[in-house]
C-alpha cells in the first residue's frame, strides 16, 4: 500500500495528483525550485522538498535531487507526472533502487518507446501501421513536403516541415540542435508529412496480470507549433472499423513491450481514412481528463491502484457523452505565438456541473520564462458534442483573466469556426485560419475604454452626477489640474496587445453622461469596480478592475485589457531605429553566423531566444547593416532589451536627369513620340 507519495513534478499536474491522494488517504510531498516556492502546488502538499536553483535542469530534472527528496520526506512512492522525467527509464530505475515504488511503466518498456525510430522498429515487428522513415541523401523533390522530427522528447521540440529541398540542410541543422537543447539527444529523423492529417490518440491502461484496457480515441488535431491546444474524446467521425483497428493497433503496442500503468498510442490518420503510428507516450497526457469525464474514471487513482499490484477489471467502463478541452496559455498567437511574462492578477473560471478547470496558478502568481506559459485547461462535458463545445466556449469567454495577454479569444473563436463544430479540422487548422481567429474585436473597445474613463472618475472623491447615482470628483486639485466632471473630461488607454490608442472624452452633466464618441450611449449605474450604461435601449454591465496603470474590462461584449497613459508622455522612451528588441525574457539560445558590419536581409534570421520552453527566432526587420550586436549564447537578457540593431540601407538618390544630345531634346510642353 502506498502511503506518502512524491510528486517529481510542479504546478497543474501536482495539483491533480494531490487531489486524487486526498481523496485516497495518501499523504503528499510537493518539491519545488526557488522561483515555485510559494506555488499553489507546494502549499496544498502535506511536506515539500526544496530543489536549489531556478532552470528545470538543476531541479526538475535532477534525478538525484528528487530521490533524495522522496527518502528525506519519508515518501515511499514517486508519480512523475507528465514532461520532466516521467519518460526517463533511469530515473525510473533509481527510484525502484532506492526501494520506492514507482507509479508508472516499466523502465524497459520507457526505454523501447524513448527514441521514436526504435519504437517504430518494434511497431513494424508488431504489425502496428506506420510511415516509412527517409534518408535525407536520397530525399526527392516527389518526397516533399517532409517532416524532420527529433527522435527524443516530443513538445514540437525538434520538429520542422520542410516544402523545400533546398532548405533540409539548414532544417536538419536547425532541429539538431533544438533537440540537443532540450532532450540532450541530437539524433533526428526524416519521414513524409501527411497533409490535412488527423491526430487521433489511444488511451490504454494495462496492469501486471495481463489486462490491457483501450479507453477510447481523443482527437489533438488543433496544435500550433506541433503542441496540442484543443483536445476531445472521443475523436469525432471515425468510422467503427477505423475505431476498432486503432484500439487494436494500442493494445498490441502495449503488450509487445510488456506496458504496465497508463500511456497513450498516437496516430495520424490520413484524409484516405489510413492510420500511421506516431509514437507511444509513455506517461499520463496532459489532455487526460477528457477521457476521464467520458469514462467516469480517475486515471490517478488506477495508475496508482496498478502501481500497488491490484489487477485492473476485465473490461473498462462504458463511454457516455463528449468531453471538450481547451489548454489556456500566456502567449500571443497574433504575434508568432510569443509566451507572455508577468503577474496574473486574476484567473477565473467558473466551475459548474460540466465543466472541470485544473491549474496551477492562484491569483497573485507570477507567470516566469522558466516553464511551460499554460495558465490552465478548462474541460466541458455535456451529453452531446455540440453541447460540450457550447459549454466550453461560453465557459472561456466568460472567464476573467487579468494579467499577460491569453489564447482565449482563439479558442473560443476556434470552438465556433464551422470547420471545427461539422468536426473537419485537421493539425493544418490554427495555421490555416490564424489571420481570421487572431483578429482584433476593436468595434467594441471604445466602449469598454469609456467604461474604465468612468470606473476610475468613480473612484476619486464623491459626487453626484443627474442620475442620482454617487459618481466622482466634483472638483480636486492635483498640480494645479482642476479635474470638475461638469467640464469635458479627457482619458487616453492603449489597448493591450495591438497598441491601439482611445482617446475618451466625456461630460457628467446634470442630464447625465454626454459621450463625445457615444451619443446614444446613457449612463445607468458608475462606480470604481461596476459600469452600467445603455447602448441603443440594450444595458451593458461593464466590469472593471485596475492594476496600477493595467485596466481590465471584461462584460458580454468580450474583455479588453489596456494600459492607462499619462497626461504626458516621456519624449525620452525611444529606442534607436532598427533595433531588436527582446520579446520576453529569456536567455539567447544561438547566434547566426553574421557579424557587425554584415549586410543582412529583411527576416534574416539574427539570433534565437530559448523562453518557457520553446525557441524564438529574432530576425531583421528590414534590408540594413548589421551596425549593433549585444547577443551572445547564454546571455540573459529582460523583455525590452536591445539584442541588435540594423542600420537600414538609404534608397539610392534619383538619378539626375540625362543631358541629352541636342537631335534627341523634347521642346517644354511637347511629348515624345
Amino acid at each position: 500500500m502506498i502511503r506518502s507519495l512524491l510528486v517529481a513534478n510542479r504546478a497543474e499536474i501536482a495539483r491533480r495528483i494531490f487531489r486524487t491522494c486526498r481523496e485516497l488517504g495518501i499523504a503528499t510531498v510537493a518539491v519545488h525550485s526557488d522561483p515555485d516556492a510559494g506555488a499553489p502546488h507546494v502549499r496544498e502538499a502535506d511536506a515539500a522538498v526544496r530543489l536549489p536553483g531556478s532552470a528545470p535542469a538543476d531541479t526538475y530534472l535532477r534525478a538525484d535531487l528528487l530521490v533524495q527528496a522522496a527518502l528525506a520526506a519519508g515518501a515511499d512512492a514517486v508519480h512523475p507526472g507528465y514532461g520532466f522525467l516521467s519518460e526517463n527509464a533511469d530515473f525510473a530505475r533509481a527510484v525502484i533502487g532506492a526501494g520506492l515504488t514507482w507509479v508508472g511503466p516499466p523502465a524497459g518498456a520507457i526505454e523501447a518507446m524513448a527514441s521514436k525510430t526504435r519504437a517504430k522498429d518494434l511497431m513494424r515487428a508488431a504489425g502496428v501501421p506506420l510511415l516509412a522513415p527517409l534518408d535525407p541523401g536520397r530525399a526527392t523533390p516527389d518526397d516533399l513536403p517532409l517532416l524532420v522530427k527529433a527522435a527524443a522528447g516530443g513538445g514540437g521540440r525538434g520538429m520542422r516541415v520542410v516544402r523545400d529541398l533546398a532548405a533540409l540542410p539548414a532544417e536538419l541543422t536547425s532541429a539538431r540542435a533544438e533537440a540537443l537543447s532540450a532532450f540532450g539527444d541530437a539524433e533526428v529523423f526524416l519521414e513524409p508529412y501527411v497533409e490535412g492529417a488527423r491526430h487521433v490518440e489511444v488511451q490504454i491502461l494495462a496492469d501486471a496480470h495481463g489486462t490491457v484496457w483501450a479507453l477510447g480515441t481523443r482527437d489533438c488535431s488543433l496544435q500550433r507549433r506541433h503542441q496540442k491546444v484543443i483536445e476531445e474524446a472521443p475523436a469525432p467521425g471515425l468510422s467503427d472499423g477505423l475505431r476498432d483497428a486503432l484500439h487494436e493497433a494500442a493494445a498490441g503496442a502495449a503488450r509487445a513491450i510488456g506496458y504496465r500503468g497508463a500511456g497513450t498510442v498516437e496516430f495520424l490518420v490520413g484524409r484516405d481514412g489510413r492510420p500511421y503510428f506516431l509514437e507511444m507516450n509513455t506517461r499520463l497526457q496532459v489532455e487526460h481528463p477528457v477521457t476521464e469525464c467520458v469514462y467516469g474514471v480517475d486515471l490517478v487513482a488506477l495508475q496508482l491502484r496498478v502501481a500497488e499490484g491490484e489487477p485492473l477489471p476485465a473490461g473498462p467502463p462504458e463511454a457516455r457523452g463528449h468531453a471538450v478541452e481547451a489548454r489556456l496559455y500566456a502567449e500571443d498567437p497574433a504575434r508568432g505565438w510569443r509566451p507572455g511574462t508577468g503577474v496574473m492578477h486574476r484567473l477565473a473560471v467558473a466551475e459548474g456541473p460540466g465543466l472541470r478547470v485544473d491549474s496551477g496558478l492562484a491569483d497573485g502568481d507570477e507567470i516566469t520564462v522558466h516553464y511551460d506559459p499554460m495558465l490552465a485547461k478548462v474541460i466541458a462535458w455535456a451529453p452531446t458534442r455540440a453541447g460540450a463545445v457550447r459549454r466550453l466556449a461560453h465557459a472561456l469567454e466568460r472567464a476573467r483573466l487579468h494579467g499577460p495577454v491569453t489564447n482565449r479569444d482563439l479558442l473560443v473563436r476556434a470552438l465556433r469556426h464551422p470547420e471545427f463544430e461539422d468536426a473537419r479540422m485537421d493539425t493544418g487548422f490554427l495555421e490555416r485560419h490564424l489571420d481570421q481567429l487572431t483578429a482584433t474585436g476593436g468595434h467594441t473597445a471604445p466602449l469598454a475604454a469609456l467604461a474604465a474613463a468612468l470606473a476610475d472618475a468613480a473612484r476619486r472623491p464623491t459626487a453626484r452626477t443627474g442620475t442620482g447615482t454617487v459618481a466622482g470628483t466634483v472638483a480636486g486639485r492635483l498640480g494645479g489640474w482642476r479635474n470638475v466632471p461638469s467640464q469635458p473630461q479627457l482619458k487616453t488607454y492603449r489597448s493591450e496587445p495591438d497598441g491601439t490608442e482611445h482617446e475618451v472624452r466625456y461630460r457628467l452633466t446634470r442630464d447625465g453622461l454626454i459621450a463625445d464618441d457615444h451619443p446614444d450611449t446613457r449612463l445607468v449605474e458608475m462606480g470604481p469596480h461596476q459600469v452600467v450604461l445603455d447602448v441603443d435601449g440594450v444595458r451593458r454591465t461593464f466590469e472593471v478592475a485596475g492594476y496600477g496603470d493595467d485596466v481590465y474590462v471584461d462584460s458580454p461584449l468580450g474583455a479588453h485589457a489596456f494600459t492607462a497613459l499619462p497626461r504626458f508622455p516621456d519624449p525620452t522612451a525611444r529606442t534607436e531605429p532598427g533595433s531588436l528588441l527582446a520579446p520576453m525574457p529569456g536567455t539567447v539560445a544561438r547566434v547566426a553566423e553574421v557579424a557587425v558590419g554584415d549586410r543582412v536581409e529583411a527576416g534574416q534570421p539574427i539570433l534565437w531566444l530559448e523562453a518557457m520552453k520553446m525557441e524564438h527566432r529574432v530576425t531583421a526587420p528590414a534590408a540594413g547593416v548589421l551596425s549593433a550586436l549585444h547577443a551572445t549564447p547564454g546571455r540573459q537578457v529582460e523583455v525590452g532589451a536591445v539584442l541588435a540593431v540594423v542600420a537600414e540601407e538609404a534608397p539610392a538618390p534619383p538619378s539626375p536627369p540625362r543631358t541629352a544630345h541636342s537631335d534627341q531634346q523634347t521642346a517644354p510642353g511637347r511629348s515624345r513620340t
